[in-house]
């Protein structure tokens, strides 16, 4: 590419051969150049070169309010966690204590050394010890500074892992909560009834690269069962539900498991919102100022609990939640003691009642089980052309252009997820090896035929009888 006419000297860099080549870039300021390196960390060469500009690219020091970003997490010697950190704005010193833990250590990058140090500021990249509830994103300090954004296409396959050795299941949960501090892209889904772990997966290929590293650095061998898709479920109508609060006389047992055993109301109302908007919760004017803040918070954070598992086992999203009726038993006490719970609305009333209500209201709803799709581009042989239209065909898949590209045919497209990895085993064979497929995640479809479902990790909402004999037997 041209550089424009105000460029500047910014550095040199090598190539892998044995000259060292030049190189200019337009300044950076207005971001209009971007640097590119070219390099090998097994022979050194190129690193020199590479560690010199970024110290010329990095910003500015500033003395705003703190503000930095968390891009790695690790484990020290001693199991603690260490945090990488970007320092955008502000300071942070040893002792301090930050949103996520007290800072017990600071390490700095030198000329291939780590240094303690006491502090850092704007511009350094530190590893930080003590900051035991922080992952991969947080932002440390003020957000309002942040000049980068994190964003992650979700994972659209997942798998149930299991250790070979089964009493290395506890071990096995731990080391996977620990991969997912450190990588972003692991999610993990507990199944307390089945005693199961599932993890998600954005290909077969992460399969392995867990398992290498659960048997290299854990020393624990896993098996994995077949792969499956994730999908999601979202409301098609508007569907309410509302149980009250029992007006029996205070203190009167109730036996009858069809009416509300718990000292509160709670009315919901689902409705669709718009794609990608995931799930709001709102207090409606019906139900608002009539209990405390506490009880309000506690149905809020109990709806977007219980919305991970909607009425086929998916992830409900992209709905509002209404909340239409509220009401509870003001503290008590008893005839010859202090405050008596058998008599008095607590938080865990509303926790437990909310599944039942949503539930109900889902289901009046109505949902529909979409399953991810991907965009494809596909580039084959002309010669072979003709045999993969019935393939695509086979798999879903739905070519919206059809272009040439030298001898080559360029298809794009849509194609369900759960086929993607049937087409890349197929393609060598029907592409004598020539074929190139590129996918991204694209968008969630309606599921063609019957939905799927995936099994619950709690005791069903929907069979009221079987959550209610769970949930009081542990009370």
């Amino acid at each position: 590419n041209k550089l424009t006419p105000d460029i500047t000297a910014m550095g040199t860099v090598e190539n892998l051969g044995t000259k060292e080549a030049k190189f200019k870039l337009v300044d950076l300021k207005d971001a209009s150049g971007i640097p590119v390196f070219f390099g090998s960390a097994i022979t050194n060469t190129g690193i020199e070169s590479l560690t010199d500009s970024i110290k010329k690219l990095k910003p500015v020091k500033r003395t705003e309010d703190l503000y930095g970003s968390v891009f790695k997490v690790e484990r020290g010697e001693n199991s603690e966690k260490i945090a990488y950190v970007r320092m955008f704005s502000g300071s942070i010193h040893i002792r301090d204590q930050l949103e996520f833990g007290k800072v017990t250590a600071i390490n700095t990058f030198k000329d291939g050394t780590v240094p303690s140090v006491n502090s850092v500021s704007a511009g350094d990249i530190a590893k930080l010890s003590g900051l035991t509830s922080v992952k991969i994103g947080d932002t440390i300090g003020n957000a309002t500074n942040s000049a980068a954004s994190y964003h992650f296409a979700p994972p659209t396959l997942e798998t149930v892992i299991k250790a070979v050795d089964t009493n290395k299941m506890g071990a096995l949960r731990v080391a996977l909560d620990q991969l997912a501090e450190q990588d972003p892209l692991i999610n993990l889904r507990q199944d307390d009834v089945r005693q199961e772990i599932s993890v998600s997966l954005y290909g077969e290929v992460q399969k392995e690269v867990i398992r290498d590293t659960l048997s290299d650095e854990y020393g624990i061998d896993i098996e994995f069962q077949e792969t499956t898709t994730i999908c999601i479920e979202r409301p098609v109508g508007v569907g309410a539900a509302v149980e009250f609060a029992p007006t029996s006389r205070v203190g009167e047992p109730i036996f009858d498991r069809k009416v509300n055993q718990f000292l509160a109301t709670v009315g919901l109302k689902v409705e669709p919102g718009l794609p990608e908007t995931g799930v709001s919760f709102q207090i409606g004017s019906t139900a608002t100022g009539r209990m405390p803040a506490a009880f309000y918070k506690a149905v809020e954070e109990t709806v977007l609990e219980t919305m991970a598992q909607g009425i086929y086992g998916w992830q409900v999203t992209d709905c509002t939640v209404t909340m239409t009726h509220a009401g509870y038993w003001p503290r008590q006490s008893s005839a010859h003691g202090g405050f008596d719970k058998n008599v008095s609305s607590t938080a865990r009333d509303f926790r437990q009642l909310t599944p039942l209500v949503l539930l109900d209201a889902l289901t009046a709803a109505g949902v529909v089980v979409c399953e991810p799709v991907h965009s494809f581009k596909l580039e084959v042989p002309e010669d072979t052309l003709r045999s993969i239209l019935p393939v695509l065909t086979q798999f879903q898949a739905t070519p919206t252009e059809i272009s040439a590209k030298g001898r080559a045919q360029v298809l794009e497209g849509e194609i369900p997820v759960s086929f993607v990895h049937a087409l890349q085993q197929q393609l060598p064979e029907l592409t004598s090896g020539e074929g190139v497929l590129e996918t991204n995640f694209s968008s969630y479809r309606p599921v063609i035929g019957n939905p799927p479902s995936r099994p619950r990790t709690d005791y069903n909402p929907l069979d009221r009888k079987e959550y209610l004999l769970h949930v009081l037997k542990k009370d």
